[in-house]
């Protein structure tokens, strides 16, 4: 088909328009894209004091070299997974961290779960103090818990049958037979960056951490 000549610069014309707008919009694209907020998966930590966290992760690390498992703190967690940017996430922890006073947790004992972050772990008495640690920060965070809250300090993460589950269960009582009798103070909290995609936890990272003030 024969494209009549008078034809030809209006065409010219609309196809350099044509191009122009979409040069446009995608240099608008980039631009809305450089200046959305990045954001990112955070939760909060309740940490073990210095002097009990090498116990804690002494047991962690021969639970790891029979059943194998990404290594991570050693930590209760106080705000599950919620996505953020980095500045809020900030906001919210310094806010979150100053409504909270110290407390006392107290393991009651070796328990096993159903996922991949809850394979072995360490029930936590939950206590009004400790349950309100919680409550108090999630309000803060606003986040919304599906389930009630099971305050615990995961000693292995993996993915592994009810049997070997159970093997590690009993193994974690072997290496330390009195941890069902540990407590100790929780006064600190932290902020990790915790991509719950990453299994193998090699993008976790603290940002922060903070002192609470005592009870």
């Amino acid at each position: 088909m024969k494209i009549r000549t008078e034809l030809l610069p209006i065409l010219t014309v609309f196809g350099l328009f044509s191009f122009s707008l979409f040069i446009l919009l995608q240099s608008f694209s980039s631009l809305m894209a450089s200046t959305t907020p990045e954001k990112h998966v955070y939760s909060v930590w309740a940490l073990p004091p210095e002097d009990v966290a090498p116990r804690l992760q002494k047991l962690m690390e021969g639970l790891r070299a029979e059943f194998t498992g990404p290594y991570f703190d050693p930590h209760i967690t106080v705000v599950g997974a919620i996505t953020l940017t980095p500045e809020d996430a900030l906001n919210k922890f310094e806010t979150a961290s100053k409504a909270v006073k110290a407390y006392e947790a107290k393991v009651e004992r070796v328990a096993t779960g159903t996922f991949f972050y809850q394979c072995v772990f360490l029930l936590i008495n939950p206590t009004p103090q400790v349950v309100e640690a919680s409550t108090s920060c999630c309000g803060h965070f606003g986040y919304n818990n599906s389930t009630p809250y099971m305050p615990h300090l995961s000693i292995l993460y993996a993915d592994l049958s009810d049997e070997d589950k159970k093997k590690a269960q009993e193994k974690a009582n072997i290496l330390d037979e009195s941890i069902t009798s540990l407590s100790f103070a929780v006064t600190r909290l932290a902020l990790y960056k915790t991509d719950t995609e990453d299994k193998t936890l090699k993008s976790w990272e603290k940002i922060a951490e903070c002192t609470l003030q005592p009870n």
